[in-house]
C-alpha cells in the first residue's frame, strides 16, 4: 500500500499536460489564445484554443472549415492576409475584405468602411475578458478552460 505522499508524487496531472493544454510560452509569459469566429451581431459561431506563441493564420483554415462561408464577406486583420486563407475563403463561395500588408508587392483592394464592421468581434473578446477565469486562465487543463469559454460564450449570446 503506497503511502499519500507516494501517490501526490507520483501524479503529475493530466494525461499529456506538457503537450496537450494549450499553453504557450512567449516573451509575456505562458498564454493561450482564443480564435473566434462570430456572425455579424458578434454571436460566437465556432471557439478554439491554441499556445499563445503560435501565429493567427495557421489557425484561420482551421477555424473556418466545416462553416457555410458561401455568399458571405469573412473580415479578418492583416495577419489573415496570407494567400492560403484568402484562396481558401474564394473556394468556399465566400469573398473577403481583409486589408493588405504594406510590405507585399501586389497589394488587393480591401473595402474599409466594411473592415470596420470588425469591430464585433473585438467586442466580443471584451465581453468574454470580463470573466476573470478567462482573463487569467485558472484553470489547468485545456478543455477545462475551452468549457469554461463556451458558458462565458452562452451567457454572452442571452444577454
Amino acid at each position: 500500500m503506497q503511502s499519500a505522499s507516494a501517490r501526490c508524487r507520483s501524479k503529475k496531472g493530466a494525461e499529456n499536460a506538457a503537450t496537450n493544454q494549450e499553453i504557450g510560452l512567449s516573451r509575456g509569459g505562458r498564454n493561450t489564445k482564443i480564435h473566434a469566429v462570430v456572425d455579424g451581431l458578434g454571436n460566437p459561431v465556432r471557439l478554439s484554443l491554441s499556445q499563445g506563441n503560435t501565429h493567427d493564420c495557421t489557425m484561420a483554415i482551421k477555424v473556418l472549415s466545416g462553416l457555410n462561408l458561401e455568399g458571405s464577406v469573412v473580415l479578418g486583420d492583416k495577419a489573415y492576409g496570407s494567400a492560403a486563407i484568402r484562396s481558401f475563403i474564394t473556394s468556399e463561395g465566400a469573398s473577403y475584405c481583409i486589408p493588405p500588408q504594406e510590405n507585399i508587392s501586389d497589394p488587393w483592394n480591401c473595402d474599409f468602411f466594411l473592415y470596420k464592421e470588425r469591430h464585433v468581434v473585438e467586442c466580443f473578446f471584451n465581453l468574454l475578458k470580463h470573466f476573470r477565469g478567462i482573463a487569467t486562465r485558472y484553470d489547468k487543463l485545456a478543455r477545462n478552460f475551452l468549457s469554461f469559454v463556451f458558458l462565458a460564450a452562452s451567457v454572452i449570446i442571452l444577454r
